[in-house]
Parts: C-alpha cells; structure tokens; sequence
C-alpha cells in the first residue's frame, strides 16, 4: 500500500518527489538534457505476471496546475467509493511547461524555452511512466482543462495505451471566445517591451498581472459573480491579482500558446478507451451546448455527465455530487 487514505490538503501538496529525464526532445526537434519531473503517488499497486503496475490512473492537470491537483479526488478515494486507494494506484506528475516539473521558469531559459505543444506534454508524461516505473499501458488517465486536452490527445495518437479516460471541463478544439482569451493574453504580454529581454522586471510583473486577470472572468460561473457585492467582486478581483503574480510570466505565455492551437475534432473517432465526459452547465470556459455534448457524439460509445455547480469551471471541486455516476462509470475497470 503506497499513502494512506487522508483527506487533508497538506498532504497532497507535501507528499512530492522527483525524477530525473536523462533528455527529452521537442516535437520541434529542441533537446534538453536532465530534465526534472515533479510527482506524486499513492494508492495500492497490482502488478502482471511480468512485475509490471496494470493499476494505474494517471490524473492530468490543467494550465500550469501541478501534482496536488490530484486532491480533488480526495473525497471519492474511500473504501467502495469510485476511485477507492485499495484497487488503484493514482500518479500524477507536475506536466511539461508547469513550474514544479521541466519549464521556463525552472530551468532559467525564459523566452529561450523550446516550444512545446499539448502532444510534447503526452510525450513528456509517457517518457516519464516508462523510465520511472517502467509503465507502457495505463488502466486510465484523468484530467481537467487543459489536463483533458492531455487525455483525448493520448487516446487518440496512442489508441491501446489508456483502457479509459475521464476528460472534464475540457474540450476537443480552442475556439470562439476561448482562443480570442488566449490571443488576447498573448497581446497583453507581448505589448511589454521587456519581454523579450529575458530578465524580470517590474514591468513584467505588472504585465502579468493585467495578463492574468483577463482569465478572471472565466472561473467561477456568472451567477456566482452576480451574487457577490460589488465590494466583494473588486476585492475577489484585487485578491486573484495579487496571487497570479506569484505565477511565471515565460510559464504562462508557453503554456497559453500550447492550449490556444489544441484542436483533435478530426481526430476524435480514433479514441478507443471507454470514455467518459463531465461538463458543467455553468462552466464559462466550455459551455457543454459548445463543447461536450457535441464531442460526446464524435466519441463512440461515450458518456456524458452534466453537472451543475457554481464552481463554474472549477467544478472539478465538487466531483462528489456526481459521485454515483463515478462509480457506475468505474464499475468492472481495474477488477483482477
């Protein structure tokens, strides 16, 4: 039994280690040599004839998330409950791109960072699954937001490798609103003169700061904000801009850029994994009308759970209120 099953937030932000990548290269044909991983594990191994892990669940992360993501599925991690510890063992990796693990910022290069895409980011994980733990197949990968761009993207450009996938506030392209977001982040931060410098300055940080507030409208759902006194709403605004500083301005415009071209629509009929689709009906990001009702028909034998919460997009906070639809959809994966 690797963890033990605690529902303190602290120990899924503490309980982190390290692995180093003799080298990894870009689809873009760049290389860097020792290359950090930042990760997470827990839960209970169960492994083949061969000694290897047939258990696992790989959770994905969104933007520029790390591995204590994997707490929200803290409360659905109990005896008999859909992710129960005793018959999984959960994996989650600070991906390519996010501070924890090889980006920007942690390896110093800034805007001297090879660029990346959402397939580099599979690539990064599947190079780390083999060398540290010696795991070519997955039993099942999790991810929210961008970590569901991970998902879809390993299911179809490796169709055996995930029995299933659960994709989450997520999407099968960046379009409409959500691209001109992204483009319109890019032009707040390439508008400041010292960016291409390389070098932190105060500019910069007030430039991100302006960069991320942009995003700030799209978390919570409308009414939530429409409920909260204008005194509240400016000092909820004032608080997220305060904290967003505390992100990499070179981390957020590579990872910005890396999600703003994701588009797999032609490609969706390849995924083989029992797939599963969660969507919240107040998720400003990715309205289910837009987003997962149509890529639930684009998927064969897909389901759909819509939720609703004002969480917004940030509904994978309260993934115990569609907890009964979590276990039926587990039902029978993992079984030995």
């Amino acid at each position: 039994m690797w963890g033990i099953i605690i529902y303190d937030e602290n120990y899924f932000i503490s309980k982190n280690e390290y692995f180093t990548l003799n080298s990894f290269e870009f689809e873009n044909g760049g290389v860097l040599n020792d290359v950090n991983v930042e990760y997470m594990s827990f839960g209970t191994p169960i492994y083949d004839d061969n000694g290897i892990i047939k258990n696992a669940i790989v959770y994905c992360h969104g933007s520029l998330g790390s591995y204590s993501s994997i707490k929200k599925l803290a409360p659905l991690l109990g005896e008999n409950d859909a992710f129960d510890e005793n018959k999984y063992f959960f994996i989650c990796i600070s991906a390519l791109g996010s501070p924890g693990s090889c980006s920007p910022s942690s390896t110093d290069l800034k805007n001297k960072f090879p660029k990346y895409s959402i397939r580099d980011v599979v690539k990064f994980q599947k190079k780390f699954l083999a060398e540290k733990f010696n795991i070519n197949h997955v039993l099942g990968m999790i991810g929210n937001s961008m970590g569901g761009f991970v998902c879809l993207t390993s299911a179809i450009n490796f169709p055996d490798y995930a029995d299933f996938i659960i994709c989450g506030v997520s999407s099968y392209k960046v379009a409409g609103h959500d691209f001109i977001l992204s483009q319109f982040v890019n032009e707040i931060i390439e508008s400041d003169p010292d960016y291409n410098k390389g070098d932190l300055t105060y500019s910069l940080i007030r430039t991100l700061r302006i960069a991320c507030l942009a995003e700030f409208n799209f978390g919570l759902s409308k009414k939530a904000l429409r409920d909260m006194s204008k005194i509240e709403l400016s000092s909820e605004f004032e608080n997220f801009g305060n904290e967003s500083i505390e992100t990499d301005i070179y981390d957020l415009k590579y990872c910005n850029e890396a999600c703003m071209y994701f588009d797999v629509e032609e490609e969706l009929g390849n995924i083989k994994s029992k797939t599963l689709i969660i969507a919240c009906n107040q998720d400003p990001h990715f309205p289910p009308e837009l987003d997962a009702i149509p890529m639930s028909k684009m998927i064969n034998g897909s389901k759909l759970v819509i939720m609703d919460s004002d969480l917004g997009h940030l509904c994978f906070n309260e993934l115990d209120t569609i907890s009964n639809e979590l276990k039926e959809f587990m039902e029978g994966l993992g079984d030995c």
